[in-house]
């Protein structure tokens, strides 16, 4: 029976659905179930394949696919580690001739694709390019045949070349870890008779791992899902074998399995991060400490200006600077290519797609945890991140089947009821893309959104509740605008990588749609890289501003860490 109140009227009662079966985290489940939907469809395209396929691939395709997927994921680890670990303990404990410079530049590698950064040292090492041809002025050589440089095209030249765009993921975390990293620990080793650099080899090497290891995880992630530089050089990876079997040999079934290999790879590399941090984590209490700096001057100083200038110059510089003159040089020739604003348009549009559809997702995903608070909403937040971890190839083969159902049974269903066909609605238009770009990044939003949320104190919603708002509305007046700094972070580092991205983009683009990213992949495929050059510089000129907020971001992150330090120090003195 309905409770009546003082006034005599009936009051209805309200139904109250269980947290764990609020709207919001069904809603948050939904998000999880639709990124885990391509890889749950991953399995059924290659149950679909011909038992006699597994045996072929195993003779054919997979030895050499892994041989070469491992080499490169070895060698790149490697050369990040040797470049990227001492980069930031130099720029995190010492001083130097242009650190403050080199401090934020060593991150503008970030802002140069994989591809790009290949599709230029193609032309620049070439035998009539202009580092050859120097060097045959400089020694008198008249043919070119006199000296030839080894081939960039080689597993060692794609090793170079990704490692020159991916060590920023590993200076960054290291670098972060060596900053916050408490004086005592090492000074102690230091009166214990350890030179200084035994005891960065013991004490500080060992404290900074984890972060290491996060970073390094990343790279060899980038690594695995690169498509672009690995072709343009010819390495022909488990990428390269997926793209090459559904798209010229029109075998889906194949590059599924393919897939799966590779979808395993990944699933054991995460494995791989999780043991190597296990007993692992090391806490900064937040008021140690930090290092006096080590003041480096004379040859010392100008060595670790060098080398610390050597990845910013090999990664960014001379790309740069390879793509700006080889602009201007064919606008010269023929003019401003009028396509490049018609790919530029198209392309604005599939990334401001993904970044709607992506934090719509992230914002449902973390407002499920900041409003249900239940167990479940953070594995649903966890699930919808895997997408970042997922090679765009495996996305891209995993969600074209369940589109393709979709669209028939809705074309089925519309000939049916009213006489008329939608064709292939979602799978064959840009829909499919930008669903794919929107899972491939949907751990940016989700982790942005949560951050952002960590710093607003629970008791604002509590507040707006007790003043009569409702849950919608605490949502809209309330949370929403003190979380426009991250969302607006999210939307530019989601718009960019969606610019970016090669793998997903040349597997799910409709016939005839051609973004910047394909225009370079193109020209490079038929040798004419100055055709090329100019949507190639347009990609690495738009990717500069979140690479710049990034290091302006982690800059003052690092100062904020280090001055409350000093203070909390300071106040115990």
């Amino acid at each position: 029976m309905a409770e009546t109140a003082l006034t005599g009227e009936p009051r209805a009662t309200r139904l109250r659905l269980p947290r764990h079966l609020s709207p919001l985290l069904m809603a948050s489940g939904l998000v999880a179930l639709f990124v885990l939907l391509p890889l749950l469809a991953l399995a059924g395209i290659a149950a679909r394949g011909s038992g006699d396929m597994w045996p072929h691939l195993i003779a054919t395709v997979l030895p050499d696919a892994l041989t070469e997927t491992g080499l490169l994921v070895l060698g790149v680890g490697v050369v990040t580690l040797v470049v990227a670990v001492p980069c930031a303990w130099l720029v995190a404990t010492c001083t130097f001739p242009g650190r403050s410079v080199l401090e934020w530049a060593l991150l503008l590698p970030l802002a140069v694709p994989g591809y790009i950064v290949a599709f230029s040292y193609l032309d620049v090492l070439h035998p009539l390019g202009p580092v050859q041809e120097a060097l045959r002025a400089l020694l008198g050589i008249a043919s070119p045949r006199g000296l030839r440089l080894p081939d960039v095209r080689s597993t060692g030249g794609c090793i170079l070349v990704l490692s020159a765009v991916l060590y920023p993921y590993v200076y960054l975390s290291a670098r972060a870890s060596f900053v916050l990293q408490s004086a005592a620990a090492l000074e102690v080793a230091r009166t214990l008779g350890a030179s200084r650099w035994r005891a960065f080899l013991r004490i500080g090497l060992p404290l900074a791992r984890p972060a290491i290891v996060a970073g390094l995880t990343l790279v060899l992630l980038e690594v695995l899902g690169d498509i672009g530089a690995s072709e343009f050089l010819g390495v022909r990876t488990l990428t390269v074998s997926i793209y090459s079997t559904w798209v010229n040999r029109s075998n889906l079934p194949g590059a599924a399995q393919i897939a799966l290999v590779m979808l395993a790879l990944v699933l054991g590399l995460i494995l791989l991060e999780r043991w190597a941090r296990r007993a692992r984590r090391f806490v900064a209490t937040g008021s140690a400490r930090p290092q006096a700096p080590l003041r480096l001057t004379g040859l010392q100083g100008f060595a670790a200006a060098a080398f610390c200038a050597l990845p910013v110059m090999l990664g960014f510089l001379v790309p740069l600077l390879h793509l700006s003159i080889s602009a201007a040089r064919r606008m010269a020739e023929t003019g401003f290519p009028t396509r490049i604003l018609g790919e530029a348009a198209t392309t604005a549009a599939l990334a401001a797609g993904t970044v709607t559809l992506a934090l719509g997702l992230g914002l449902v995903v973390a407002l499920g945890q900041r409003l249900t608070r239940a167990p479940l909403a953070s594995g649903f937040a966890r699930v919808a991140s895997l997408g970042y971890a997922v090679p765009g190839t495996v996305l891209a083969v995993g969600l074209l089947s369940p589109l393709a159902g979709f669209d028939n049974m809705l074309d089925a269903a519309m000939k049916q009821a009213f006489g008329i066909s939608t064709g292939l609605l979602l799978s064959g238009s840009g829909a499919a893309l930008v669903m794919a770009l929107a899972i491939r990044f949907l751990a940016i939003p989700v982790g942005g959104i949560e951050a952002g949320f960590a710093k607003l104190s629970p008791h604002l919603d509590m507040a707006a509740r007790s003043l009569g708002s409702s849950q919608p509305r605490t949502v809209r007046r309330v949370l929403l605008p003190l979380l426009r700094p991250a969302l607006a972070t999210a939307a530019l580092l989601v718009f960019v990588d969606a610019m970016k991205e090669l793998p997903a983009t040349l597997l799910l683009r409709p016939l005839g749609l051609e973004t910047l990213a394909t225009h370079v992949y193109g020209e490079a495929a038929r040798g004419t890289y100055e055709d090329g050059a100019l949507a190639a510089l347009v990609i690495l000129l738009v990717g500069l501003g979140p690479v710049m907020l990034l290091a302006r971001m982690s800059s003052s992150a690092l100062a904020a860490s280090a001055d409350g330090a000093r203070g909390g120090s300071s106040a115990r003195d």
